[in-house]
């Protein structure tokens, strides 16, 4: 692979610096003083907004200035401190002084629901009159979409005490739930004999990278080993999903929703229609990636694949990837699209926003977490030297970029919802991919890179949709009481079984107990935004292609808008498109199908 230094430090290190945004770390005093501060004005504007009464008259919504601003500080300070944390329980496992300190985020974002539920309740009682009024005043009409999303959210939800006690038990009973999680995971240790012959304990970070390992052996050895580990601590995983699906569900009961899917589809600002014509589609054309999985296992060697084939790399891909290079690889093809993305990925590089150390002790995966209040972002993943891991990098950045575009907005209008949160990160993990299978050195190459693209297909098209069938059934099944983890185990599988249409000779069925997005609080089904961004980052990539270098603006414009208008509404405006119908889905779907077909005539 040829690859280019462009513009950044040497070497390109690979830890972040978490310094600069509070000095200390877990023990910073700093960043103590910040949340006792947040605190503080929190119960402020809790006791400002609990006497308040809608306002009658035009001229009285002025007064709610302050406060609306106030709470957009409040947003931004609790995202900087989640953020913060989030960073030090990922860098290490075993920080218990972070796990503390997460405690107390979690409470003071339950306080600010409070307010937040409090706020919502004075629009709703606002006459239309007065709230067009207010709505259409000059200081109020760039963030008038979210408001009315707010104001529309309150009159679907209990009533203001009933909704802050729910927030309040939230903080040790559903949120404790999910950082459980992080108490399990960090116990788990998947054993690994290395290459000379000692046998080591692997985080489960360390050995998910094993699991893209080329050498079958050690994939099917650390998947038996992982599937082990996770099955010795089923039944903890299994009580915290149970307890977890029983307090929504107990909340949405209480509120009324009979569907499992409406919250998270108001988070994701999209309709149940714009939802089912996405998977009719992605169903449609699961025929041609069943022949790709098919072709894989025949060059692999196998009669099918298994889980642990799935991911893996073919034949002679480029070898091991330096960090550095995987970093100048990444700014070459930003620079080809875009100049301003390229020049902010090289921020990134050299100012320390990046943890991509392979060592012991770190959480598995990897985020893109934003600072509001510091105007920067921070990226955590485990780089193993793979072109998945540069992909992987690439992706973050996509969601660093998407936030840096964000940061001049009302912080109301930056609360974009994962779906659209994606399309960046996917749109960037793609610049990469295309121009590594463009620029092939051989014939081989050129296979194992459009197969590493095409793996994002998979993963999107029927890993997801595992994960999205297997959540709703569960769901489902939880309203009539709790499950083993045999249970879940089956489910899991079923839906496996049913995502990839048969096409793998064995699954994975404690993926529910290992994958962290099933135990995520703040939105509920983390798994079909992931597929709506893929697809739709894939549209406008097309379109993207089609126009050339004028797109770039385009592009920027569309992700600025992301935090203020509906999905449809959004693709209405920028890409001309109904996404409540099946064409633009079907010309997404295509850009991918036609990687599968050249790579099944390379192949065959």
């Amino acid at each position: 692979m040829n690859i280019a230094m462009e513009q950044l430090s040497n070497p390109v290190t690979p830890t972040w610096d978490l310094e600069k945004i509070f000095t200390g770390g877990s023990s910073s005093e700093a960043f103590r003083s910040f949340l006792d501060q947040l605190e503080e004005d929190l119960s402020s504007l809790n006791e400002g907004l609990k006497g308040a009464e809608a306002p009658k008259h035009a001229e009285d919504t002025g007064r709610f200035d302050d406060m609306i601003e106030g709470m957009q500080s409040a947003s931004r300070r609790i995202l900087e401190a989640s953020g913060f944390v989030e960073c030090l329980t990922a860098q290490d496992q075993h920080d218990k002084k972070a796990v503390q300190l997460e405690s107390k985020v979690t409470a003071l974002r339950a306080k600010y629901e409070t307010v937040m539920t409090l706020f919502q309740n004075i629009l709703q009682m606002t006459e239309d009159s007065v709230w067009e009024a207010w709505m259409a005043r000059p200081e109020i009409s760039p963030i008038s979409f979210v408001l009315s999303e707010k104001r529309h959210a309150a009159k679907e939800k209990l009533s203001p005490d009933l909704e802050s006690l729910v927030s309040d038990l939230a903080v040790d009973g559903y949120h404790g739930w999910g950082q459980h999680y992080d108490t399990i995971v960090a116990k788990v240790g998947v054993p690994y004999t290395d290459d000379k012959g000692e046998t080591v304990t692997l985080s489960v970070g360390q050995a998910a990278n094993k699991l893209d390992d080329p050498d079958r052996s050690v994939r099917d050895t650390t998947f038996r080993k992982w599937e082990e580990a996770w099955g010795g601590v089923a039944d903890y995983a299994a009580d915290t999903l149970n307890r977890l699906a029983g307090f929504r569900l107990k909340v949405y009961d209480k509120r009324g929703w009979e569907d499992v899917l409406k919250e998270p589809l108001d988070i994701n600002r999209m309709s149940r229609e714009t939802l089912d014509t996405m998977w009719q589609v992605i169903e449609e054309s699961k025929p041609i990636f069943v022949s790709y999985l098919e072709r894989k296992a025949k060059l692999l060697g196998l009669e099918k694949l298994n889980w642990s084939d799935v991911d893996a790399p073919l034949g002679e891909v480029t070898g091991k990837i330096t960090y550095d290079e995987a970093a100048a690889e990444i700014v070459k093809q930003f620079r080809n699209f875009s100049p301003k993305l390229a020049d902010f990925a090289v921020q990134a590089f050299n100012e320390g926003w990046i943890e991509a150390e392979d060592r012991p002790g770190k959480r598995p995966g990897g985020f893109c977490t934003s600072l509001p209040v510091s105007k920067e972002t921070r990226i955590f993943m485990t780089f193993g030297g793979t072109v998945s891991n540069m992909a992987t990098l690439a992706h973050e950045l996509g969601h660093a970029y998407h936030q840096y575009l964000m940061d001049e907005l009302p912080q109301f209008n930056q609360d974009y919802a994962m779906n659209v949160a994606e399309t960046a990160s996917t749109f960037a993990e793609m610049i990469v991919a295309d121009a590594l299978v463009r620029n092939a050195a051989s014939e081989k190459e050129k296979i194992s890179l459009l197969a590493d693209k095409i793996q994002s297909g998979i993963a999107f098209f029927m890993n997801i949709h595992a994960r999205f069938l297997f959540e709703t059934r569960f769901y489902e099944k939880r309203k009539q009481g709790l499950l083993e983890a045999s249970e879940l185990c089956t489910l899991m599988e079923e839906a496996q079984r049913e995502a990839f249409r048969g096409a793998l000779g064995e699954y994975h069925p404690h993926f529910w107990a290992s994958k962290l997005h099933f135990y995520i609080t703040g939105v509920p089904f983390y798994n079909f935004p992931y597929t709506f961004g893929y697809l739709f980052s894939t549209g406008i990539y097309a379109l993207a292609a089609r126009e050339g270098a004028g797109f770039a603006d385009k592009y920027d414009a569309l992700l600025m808008d992301t935090g203020r208008m509906t999905v449809e509404e959004l693709a209405a405006k920028h890409l001309n498109a109904d996404l409540k119908k099946p064409d633009f889905w079907r010309e997404a779907v295509s850009v991918v199908v036609e990687d599968v077909k050249l790579f099944l005539e390379l192949t065959k």
